[in-house]
């Protein structure tokens, strides 16, 4: 991802979007890990604040964390103390190099029409039997919120047709509803995925 209003937004209001999301437990990620072998190499894309990847390590798992907001990426080096790579999505150049990767409410930024390259590169980037996780927001195409984010706003089917194309063997699916920063209630998929064996 590397539209440069939603960057500069979380460059902007980093230290006050961790705030918003500093603690608690984050959905699915409790279910992911328990599918993970101990010490797992983890690719978090798009780590934001370090919420999650905080809890990662908590559970003694490696975590390479990467985020496209310097910003953000600072936000993430105070709370875990660790090191944060600039990434955008599309710069993924890894092969065969984690045991997963984890991109909760981050891929969504990615413009819908760079999305199934961006899911090969992930596919790439794990080793066979890897698992993925990430979650979107559904809609009809990208689109921005009232806060000029950028959002793929993923067609569910085409999202699941993007997954199938880039070799993903689809192991959990979710759909819910969630609310977001901008309050809004919309629907949203949560997809779970592997690289076979």
């Amino acid at each position: 991802m590397s539209d440069p209003d939603t960057l500069a937004f979380y460059d902007r209001e980093a230290s006050d979007y961790v705030q918003k999301f500093v603690d608690g437990s984050v959905r699915f990620l409790d279910g992911f890990a328990e599918r993970l072998a101990p010490g797992a190499n983890v690719l978090e894309l798009g780590c934001g604040g370090g919420r999650d990847a905080q809890q990662f390590l908590e559970r003694g798992f490696r975590v390479d964390m990467t985020d496209g907001s310097a910003g953000m990426a600072e936000e993430a080096r105070k709370r875990t103390g660790k090191d944060v790579r600039l990434l955008h999505f599309d710069e993924l150049e890894a092969v065969e190099a984690y045991d997963a990767v984890w991109a909760h409410a981050s891929l969504h930024h990615q413009p819908l029409a760079g999305l199934g390259e961006v899911l090969v590169r992930v596919h790439r980037a794990l080793r066979p039997g890897g698992w993925f996780f990430a979650n979107y927001k559904l809609g009809d195409g990208d689109a921005r919120d009232a806060f000029g984010r950028l959002y793929n706003f993923a067609p569910r089917q085409v999202l699941l047709d993007l997954y199938k194309d880039a070799g993903w063997q689809l192991e959990d699916v979710q759909d819910y509803r969630d609310g977001g920063l901008d309050k809004v209630m919309r629907d949203w998929i949560a997809i779970t995925a592997r690289k076979a064996a």
